[in-house]
């Protein structure tokens, strides 16, 4: 591919040839600061008292013209450090300077949250992304540092001659139209704003995602030629920009540009692999395209918010195929066991990406059982699959639910309602069983202690086989009374010791 294109709006933005569209949404961002006078215009006057301007500024800005919703306030402004810590001293509840060696002081008031930071004119070394810290003394200066052009407009806390909030808009880098347009770039050029911090380039990404905009043409060639860069940044750094990226509204686009650009080969290769594969049912382009619809399909199944590891399981259940592709007699491939190397592969690259131990052990496990349901024919489920199924998936059951669904990508209407069926089928079974049996808590029919009573045991290895021997007969063949089930495991020992 070339460009990313994005096929409808997720914001209500006005038409880019609306004369009034500009003023439509800088009202709505100044309607944000009125919102709030009662809490910060005791806080403009502090400043304007001090000699000091302050400047609702980015994100805040930005997501208030869109109608996302500001929840914390940023601001920049004219004072140093010391004297911010001492306004907000004054006029909030609580105030924290964990950043105050980069100029921030964050306090809360009333149940909002500001964070103050002065006017920044950093110098950067273009070997890490760490800054040397450098305060300036303008807006301009300041705006023009940042990452993209839509995240450098400001809004001045200004005062009328009565002392009353009286705001006022800035956009000394066109943010504004950029906004309108729906596009991504930067105040400067784009090669200089990466190579200060190539970081940059994930958040271009991210923002497609979360936003649903598009990269302007010089920022998509600087990211596909600086794409190297990105190894500067530290893993962390990376998996934080991930995690925003996948629980965007549109994570499928934002790792489209990953790929397009190169960035994903340096930071998520296995995924640009699968433009390699041809899908063995021939309904996708190739297995990359179909697992970016699995993504889509599986975002639409989410019920409560974004769930970052079911996203991460639908990006990355085929990543096993390229090394399991093998020619099927007749034509066509076949990618037998690729859920085992998928799994792997999975596991391995989330842990490079320092995710926590409980994601990289429930991606994982997603990926190897996301094939299990194809293993079966329709409808010839016995009640031993069923509970193998269930227990296999444990407390994953429900995202494995939704994986599967979102797996199914055929474009054969007839097809694709027969799986979608036979998957219904398979969760009343699995139901039915459960409100029988307790599936969430299947265990052997004799415990630990009366399997070394009745086989006259100690406490060592042959315990534990026994108790997985019964685990495994519970099922197969469901719950058994106890004399049923101490004949079983009598008979199962006799041929143990012979």
């Amino acid at each position: 591919m070339s460009k990313v294109t994005t096929p409808e709006k997720l914001f209500d933005v006005p038409d880019p040839t609306d004369p009034l569209a500009a003023p439509a949404l800088m009202a709505r961002a100044e309607g944000v600061v009125e919102k709030h006078a009662a809490l910060l215009e005791p806080l403009a006057r502090a400043f304007h008292e001090r000699g000091e301007t302050l400047y609702m500024v980015g994100g805040s800005v930005r997501d208030a013209m869109l109608g996302r919703g500001v929840h914390d306030l940023d601001f920049t402004t004219s004072a140093r450090p010391a004297v911010i810590q001492e306004i907000l001293g004054e006029w909030g509840e609580k105030v924290w300077d964990t950043g105050i060696e980069f100029g921030t002081v964050s306090a809360i008031r009333r149940g909002e949250t500001v964070e103050i930071t002065t006017f920044r004119s950093d110098l950067y070394d273009g070997v890490t992304r760490n800054p040397e810290v450098t305060f300036g003394d303008t807006l301009e200066g300041d705006l023009v540092r940042r990452d993209f052009a839509c995240n450098a407009m400001a809004i001045e806390l200004s005062l009328d001659d009565d002392l009353r909030l009286s705001p006022t808009f800035h956009d000394p880098v066109d943010g504004l139209s950029d906004l309108v347009a729906q596009v991504l770039d930067t105040p400067q050029a784009p090669e200089v704003s990466f190579r200060d911090d190539p970081l940059r380039m994930l958040r271009a990404a991210r923002f497609v995602s979360q936003l649903g905009f598009t990269v302007a043409d010089r920022v998509f060639d600087a990211m596909r030629d600086m794409a190297g860069e990105i190894e500067r940044i530290t893993a962390e750094r990376v998996q934080a920009e991930l995690d925003k990226l996948m629980c965007g509204a549109r994570p499928w686009e934002g790792i489209d540009l990953l790929v397009a650009t190169g960035l994903a080969d340096r930071i998520l290769p296995e995924v640009p692999a699968l433009q390699l594969e041809t899908d063995e049912h021939m309904q996708h382009k190739d297995v990359y395209r179909h697992s970016l619809t699995v993504l889509r399909q599986a975002t639409e199944l989410e019920e409560d918010g974004p769930d970052l590891e079911l996203r991460w399981a639908a990006l990355l259940h085929d990543i096993g195929k390229p090394a399991t592709r093998a020619p099927k007699e007749g034509g066509g491939v076949t990618f037998h066991h690729h859920e085992v190397v998928g799994a792997k592969l999975a596991r391995k690259r989330l842990k490079a990406l320092k995710y926590p131990k409980h994601v990289i052990e429930d991606v994982g496990q997603l990926v190897f059982l996301h094939m299990r349901f194809h293993g079966f024919g329709e409808g010839q489920w016995t009640d031993s699959a069923v509970r193998r199924y269930a227990t296999d998936a444990g407390d994953l059951l429900p995202r494995l639910h939704k994986l599967v669904r979102a797996d199914c990508t055929t474009r054969n209407a007839k097809k694709a309602a027969r799986l979608q069926r036979t998957y219904d089928e398979l969760e009343d079974r699995i139901a039915e069983i459960a409100a029988k049996e307790d599936l969430a808590r299947v265990r052997p029919d004799l415990d630990g202690n009366e399997i070394m009573e009745i086989l006259d045991l100690k406490p060592g290895p042959e315990v534990g086989k026994a108790w997985k021997y019964l685990k495994e007969l519970r099922l197969e063949r469901g719950e058994l009374d106890h004399d049923d089930a101490v004949a079983e495991l009598k008979a199962w020992w006799e041929k143990e010791r012979a």
